[in-house]
């Protein structure tokens, strides 16, 4: 308790600076994966994908980023057996933070698509076992999040192939491929539009003030999707359709129309992902708030403040444009050859997964469920259709990640203690 007394503003300063470190990482290296499918498809370029995911990304992280944000912070560590030395747990939630950002720092160097979940519950997981105690440590509710590391993937990946099936039963397969996208593009654009606003209706919105009924929130949804969809509507009719384009390859214009598709599930998608991931940095952060702001009471319930949401926004988004760039570019077209109606089936799917598991609070990893997507995607083409070695790189990068991120903890977590005990 003296310590928290004596260092306390020392210790918001540092988790305010490790937590924007933590961020910055998850810009660096997780959005990139998130964009890759919109720029590998050629829907968006680079700069454009960066904006867009700039702004999307901040959405989901202010709008819908607390539920999953209660299970990084209280979920994984069993905060009571703390109540007595509650400066472990800021040394450790700390150390968790710096741990999870170098690791990041180095993989996005590298061009790894690593797991920024994996990383923050690795290291707050190698923290406990040494710091508290492996009782301290919720092993169910770290069996759940590594059930949900095997169930996203598949999760997704299935959502994506029946999406491309459908795409290729109603659109690609038919003698006027042009004819049927600007028929049902549309409703696929709604479909997104419905999804993320529902989303953000019925668990995201809590957090600045506002509650509706489920009634008024599906209205709303739905009333949101028809916009969306008529925006879409409009852009699909911009399009200039040009049948010598179609020689070299018969879909060229088809792709065009879903072009416009892709770009709206990219934002679909940033939005999911920042209301999913910006847990992994904020988590820690809200502990350690929770703390100092209560004189040492580690039980103690407090309202997850906006400033710490917007910390994460900031980061991620000063990640990605910093960052994010070159992982982009390479992550975008080495599982699978994308094109737009590809990466849309891929994208969609993923955000669908991504959001249902923010709304319950689950924190997955968006890597992973990405990955599974583009997986989906390919295996609805056929398994040559997918770059094995690329894929089995990505799955040992996935492995190394946890123990990595324990080891790294374990380490700052004893430099932190002998510093300040």
């Amino acid at each position: 308790m003296q310590v928290i007394a004596e260092y306390g503003t020392l210790f918001l300063i540092l988790a305010a600076v490790f937590g924007l470190f933590m961020a910055w990482g998850i810009g660096a290296n997780d959005v990139a994966n998130a964009m890759a499918t919109s720029v590998g498809s050629k829907a968006l370029t680079i700069k454009q994908a960066i904006i867009i995911a700039a702004v999307f990304e901040f959405a989901g992280a202010i709008l819908a980023g607390g539920q999953v944000t209660k299970t990084i912070r209280k979920g994984i560590v069993d905060v009571e057996a703390l109540s007595g030395s509650p400066e472990l747990l800021l040394y450790g939630m700390l150390a968790s933070l710096l741990a999870a950002g170098c690791w990041l720092l180095l993989a996005s160097s590298k061009g790894w698509p690593v797991s920024t979940t994996h990383s923050i519950v690795g290291a707050i997981v190698g923290f406990s076992m040494v710091g508290i105690g492996m009782d301290a440590v919720h092993w169910g509710k770290v069996g759940s999040i590594v059930m949900s590391w095997v169930v996203s993937p598949v999760m997704a990946g299935v959502i994506a192939f029946f999406l491309f099936k459908s795409v290729q039963v109603l659109i690609l397969d038919k003698k006027d491929p042009i004819a049927n996208a600007k028929r049902y593009v549309p409703f696929y654009i709604f479909l997104v539009g419905f999804i993320i606003s529902l989303v953000t209706l019925l668990k995201g919105l809590k957090h600045v003030g506002l509650h509706m009924s489920t009634a008024e929130s599906y209205t709303i949804a739905v009333a949101m999707g028809i916009v969306i969809a008529v925006i879409g509507i409009w852009a699909i009719n911009r399009i200039k359709i040009d049948p010598t384009e179609d020689r070299d390859f018969h879909y060229t214009n088809v792709e065009k129309i879903f072009a416009v598709l892709m770009v709206v599930t990219s934002c679909a998608m940033a939005f999911a992902h920042g209301s999913n991931d910006v847990a992994n940095a904020i988590g820690p952060v809200a502990a350690i708030v929770s703390i100092v702001t209560s004189g040492g009471e580690v039980a103690s319930k407090s309202a997850l403040s906006l400033w710490v949401l917007m910390l994460g926004g900031v980061g991620i988004v000063a990640g990605l444009v910093m960052y994010g760039k070159r992982v982009i570019a390479t992550v975008g077209n080495k599982i699978t050859e994308l094109t737009p109606s590809r990466g849309f089936a891929a994208t969609l799917a993923a955000a669908t997964t991504v959001v249902l598991a923010s709304g319950t609070g689950l924190p997955i990893s968006t890597t992973h469920t990405l990955v599974g997507a583009v997986l989906g995607v390919g295996m609805a083409r056929g398994l040559a259709a997918l770059n094995l070695t690329v894929i089995r790189n990505i799955f040992m990068s996935w492995v190394i990640t946890l123990p990595a991120g324990g080891i790294l903890a374990i380490v700052f977590f004893y430099i932190l203690k002998s510093i300040f005990s």
